[in-house]
């Protein structure tokens, strides 16, 4: 995913800057007039990559911190790592080549984090590039972390077993989306993937075939988490990760609980983003969202210093944000992830009917269902309002709340039955009974069939999946269309397992314009990619935009430290304290 990179500015290079358009809380209920503006910057001074992290004004240490999840989080190795609760919890055991400095109202700055800087390029081309180790940067045994240790996690991302994480730099270093035929980590265990090399302990330097401008903001992805090759159990690793980070993982009961404690050997003096105050983290499993935030709400026990991660459920949305005395422990900020319903085009091959579904859904209503707009905001483009270039258009303009009418005519007397795939927890069920509503109502007849959430994922993402619809998100790696459009919509990533093209399109003219775009300065590409949005929702249709989350959590009175992330829109735990 290609950032947006302009012009020098004092010690930093300047990314982007990305208006959101969603709400902020009125006390009623209902969201208005938010504009959170993301900024950007890489920095180059390496004192910017050096710690410890600023104080956070108030925080103690001590305590333990919980978190209280309905599902267990899918994946923890991180070279898996690529859900939104799996890229929070990630950086409390992880340490990656670089990070983000994010100071929780929209001002982001890349800087190096196992590495001293956001990386050299070499040549001035962006097809080498060499990021040079910290001292003192070590696991949580004690054991220094090297290049060679960050090569070989890199490596290990060529795995075929294991699923489920980014495949950039895989594809990059490899020169193709076949990087797992094109290097085979199994039978080379003990060498490194071609154009990846450890020259000494203290560099690492990538050479690619083409240039990849985007690798500094790439390798902020845990995929560039550290690995001795001793501690790898292949898939097993997500039962008992190797921690570089400030907490280790002392136990896990599977779908129960996750305990992390202080890693003694991490050192502050290293980490310009992470701090250690509470003395654990706890999350906690299996409680519905309405369930979690009445533990909440309550105040009492360990929950009174505990986020319910799940979010305010639709049910208690207007009482919660009617209550002036929670305002103090709310959260609420509009996010950069973007919801739609995923058409598989290899199932369902007629445009006719990918547009007649466009036209059948009643957003207003779904978002009604959800809670209304302190939950969500109406989308109807493929990338969020908060991209860079965003320009707004309705390719099949039905109103707020659809037109049945329109999209029977389109299906001209038929009655398409589809399989509609959604997973077992309460968002997502509630919203497949809403698009089964809105679809029947336009002559479709639909099947809805629940897949276990912790599965939904990966199983969305295999090439012969048995559904028609199914419900994705996704949140931008950072705020470009090239970290949206391509990684969706480009078919010539199209694997077995795996993919994030799960609308399975694969037009020629669309990869030939994806090619192109890249191609173009970062700085230029803004506009390009809100023209093939259009183009690529009025040609092929792979998918129904829905709506933006807007995120609004719930804490204790003593979980404090706690902010909206601007890269992912989720809640990030790096300043988390305890309140005594």
């Amino acid at each position: 995913m290609r950032p947006r990179v302009a012009v020098a500015a004092g010690s930093a290079i300047v990314l982007f800057a990305a208006l959101g358009a969603c709400g902020k809380n009125t006390g009623q209920g209902t969201a208005t007039d938010n504009n959170r503006t993301t900024t950007g910057v890489i920095a180059t001074d390496p004192k910017d990559s050096m710690g410890p992290a600023a104080p956070v004004p108030g925080a103690t240490k001590g305590g333990t911190f919980y978190v209280l999840r309905q599902p267990k989080i899918n994946h923890l190795d991180p070279q898996r790592v690529y859900s939104f609760a799996g890229l929070s919890a990630a950086p409390l055991y992880s340490r990656f080549l670089t990070t983000w400095k994010d100071d929780g109202k929209g001002h982001l700055t890349l800087v190096g984090d196992l590495a001293t800087t956001p990386g050299k390029d070499v040549k001035g081309d962006c097809t080498t590039w060499q990021f040079t180790i910290k001292d003192g940067v070590k696991f949580e045994d004690g054991s220094p972390i090297t290049s060679k240790e960050i090569a070989y996690g890199i490596a290990r991302s060529f795995d075929p077993d294991l699923t489920g994480g980014p495949t950039y730099l895989q594809e990059w270093l490899a020169n193709t989306p076949e990087y797992d035929t094109a290097w085979d980590f199994k039978a080379n265990k003990t060498s490194l993937p071609p154009g990846l090399t450890t020259p000494d302990a203290k560099t690492l330097v990538f050479t690619f075939q083409k240039p990849h401008c985007d690798l500094p903001f790439a390798a902020s992805l845990p995929f560039t988490a550290p690995m001795p090759p001793a501690k790898d159990t292949g898939v097993n690793y997500d039962n008992q990760p190797f921690s570089s980070g400030p907490y280790k993982i002392t136990k896990i009961v599977p779908g129960v609980q996750m305990v992390l404690e202080r890693n003694t050997n991490w050192d502050p003096a290293t980490d310009p983003v992470r701090h250690q105050y509470p003395d654990s983290f706890v999350w906690s499993y299996g409680a519905d969202a309405t369930a979690e935030a009445n533990r909440i709400i309550s105040d009492s026990g360990p929950d009174a210093s505990a986020i319910s991660w799940d979010g305010v459920p639709s049910t208690l949305t207007a009482a919660v944000a009617g209550n002036a005395s929670l305002k103090d422990r709310t959260l609420l900020e509009p996010t950069p992830s973007a919801n739609r319903l995923t058409i598989n085009m290899q199932r369902v091959t007629d445009l006719s009917i990918r547009q007649a579904l466009n036209y059948a859904i009643d957003r207003d209503d779904l978002i009604k269902a959800l809670g209304g707009a302190t939950v969500a905001s109406p989308l109807t483009t493929l990338m969020p309002p908060a991209t860079l270039g965003y320009q707004q258009y309705d390719a099949y303009p039905a109103g707020p709340n659809g037109n049945p009418e329109k999209a029977k005519q389109l299906l001209n007397g038929r009655t398409p039955e589809l399989v509609l795939g959604v997973a077992d927890d309460d968002q997502d069920t509630q919203i497949g009974t809403q698009v089964k509503n809105n679809l029947e109502k336009a002559g479709f007849k639909i099947t809805v069939k629940t897949i276990p959430q912790d599965s939904k994922l990966d199983e969305t993402k295999k090439k012969n999946n048995p559904w028609d619809l199914y419900i994705d998100t996704w949140g931008a790696d950072w705020p470009s269309g090239a970290s949206i459009l391509p990684p969706l919509f480009d078919g010539r990533t199209i694997k077995d397992e795996g993919n994030s093209d799960t609308s399975f399109m694969n037009d020629s003219a669309i990869n030939a314009e994806f090619d192109r775009i890249l191609a173009m300065p970062p700085a230029q590409q803004g506009p390009e990619w809100a023209k093939l949005d259009k183009r690529i929702m009025t040609q092929d249709a792979p998918a129904v935009p829905l709506y933006v989350d807007v995120a609004f959590y719930l804490h204790g009175s003593k979980a404090g430290g706690l902010f909206i992330g601007s890269v992912f829109g989720y809640p990030e735990f790096v300043n988390a304290f305890v309140k005594p």
